[in-house]
């Protein structure tokens, strides 16, 4: 749903930063869609004595961004209100887990009397996923189909779980509401089971909050950090997910550390591997780094360096051959590429996360080529 652009805007946001033993990266790209709904939150040490604690969080709007912009900048507030003691010690993760319940809640209600959400003038609803961290725990919270991933030991240790209508927990309480799943959304229009804001999925009378078409509480796991173990944890929203599956955005991530220690320029690579691959939402990736994050290494870094040289001596060759048909656009080039067996790209991103790398000798070779519009971001030449 929502429309689209005839070309993409590919212009980023990124920031990084540090504290607490994290490094942390994040990009976000409005892509195709007419407008950025997308928004996020990175906090290294917390108020009310949480010095040690971070949250970090991603928020995918919908039908606007009201709703999302709000929570990226006060939902960690309605949590760190939400009358659990967070600096009692490991004993009190259960009451840590109410504190993110009431939080969400609180807020959600909150903003049921904004004006605009309250008169209908605003319709917009935002997922919520989110990892607060703990020196002993991360807490995992998810409120839609935003992501969360946890790389431990070299491998996916641990996902969020994407709240679909057509999941049978969420079916159950939508039809207990009097609503229905068709088309995979609920009554036939929304794409998510639970969601912050939404109000024209809460008003069914005689059911609690929990209880509406859409819900706005979150699921929450906790997991004991393993301090050799742990490497990063990426959240992301659907527009990462739609093209990359935990595996691979892991992997991809993981190779790219390998070479590359700027966390803003390795989420900037997830996201246009993403667009390239054919990702027609807003993006937004946040990567926060534990000290067992992979570091770069020297046969690493050569690899790349090798795997951009081939490529840069390919597209040459490419044009070098035209003959009389004249200089192939930068579609073919890419396609005639995609057909090759090429050693070490990047695994999970593949060819499309060498895109600019393509693209860039080719603008190089051929500087006064006719402007190509929008049609090779319309083709996928993978």
């Amino acid at each position: 749903m929502g429309a689209f652009l005839d070309k993409p805007k590919t212009e980023k946001h990124s920031a990084h930063g540090e504290g607490n033993g994290l490094r942390y990266g994040l990009s976000s790209m409005q892509g195709w869609r007419v407008e950025m709904e997308d928004a996020h939150t990175a906090v290294v040490g917390l108020p009310h004595g949480l010095a040690d604690w971070s949250f970090f969080a991603v928020y995918d709007g919908h039908a606007g961004s009201r709703v999302a912009n709000y929570c990226s900048g006060h939902l960690l507030e309605h949590i760190l209100s939400g009358g659990a003691d967070f600096s009692s010690g490991p004993g009190s993760v259960e009451g840590v887990k109410d504190g993110i319940r009431s939080g969400f809640l609180n807020i959600d209600e909150y903003m049921r009397s904004f004006s605009d959400l309250r008169q209908g003038l605003d319709r917009s609803g935002s997922t919520a996923v989110c990892v607060l961290l703990s020196p002993t725990h991360l807490y995992f919270i998810n409120c839609g189909d935003s992501r969360a991933v946890l790389s431990r030991d070299t491998k996916v240790g641990f996902s969020t779980q994407d709240h679909k209508p057509c999941n049978p927990r969420e079916k159950e309480r939508i039809q207990n509401a009097g609503g229905s799943v068709m088309i995979q959304r609920v009554n036939g229009s929304l794409a998510v089971s639970r969601a912050l804001g939404d109000y024209d999925y809460k008003c069914v009378d005689g059911k609690g909050p929990t209880e509406q078409l859409v819900s706005p509480e979150p699921e929450v796991c906790v997991l004991e950090r393993a301090a050799e173990g742990d490497e990063f944890v990426v959240l992301a929203c659907d527009g990462i997910w739609d093209v990359m599956s935990n595996e691979e955005l892991c992997e991809f991530v993981r190779s790219r550390l390998l070479v590359c220690d700027d966390l803003e320029k390795v989420c900037n690579s997830v996201v246009d591997t993403c667009l390239h691959k054919g990702s027609r939402d807003n993006m937004s990736v946040v990567l926060v780094c534990f000290p067992g994050a992979p570091k770069i290494s020297e046969e690493a870094v050569k690899k790349e360096e090798e795997l951009d040289k081939y490529l840069e001596t390919r597209v040459e060759e490419l044009l070098a051959t035209c003959g009389e048909a004249g200089v192939p656009d930068l579609v073919s080039v890419l396609r005639s590429i995609a057909t090759e067996n090429i050693p070490n790209l990047p695994p999970g991103g593949g060819l499309a996360s060498k895109r600019s790398v393509i693209e860039a000798v080719y603008n190089k070779l051929n500087p006064h080529r006719e402007e190509e519009g929008s049609a090779c971001e319309l083709e996928d030449p993978w």
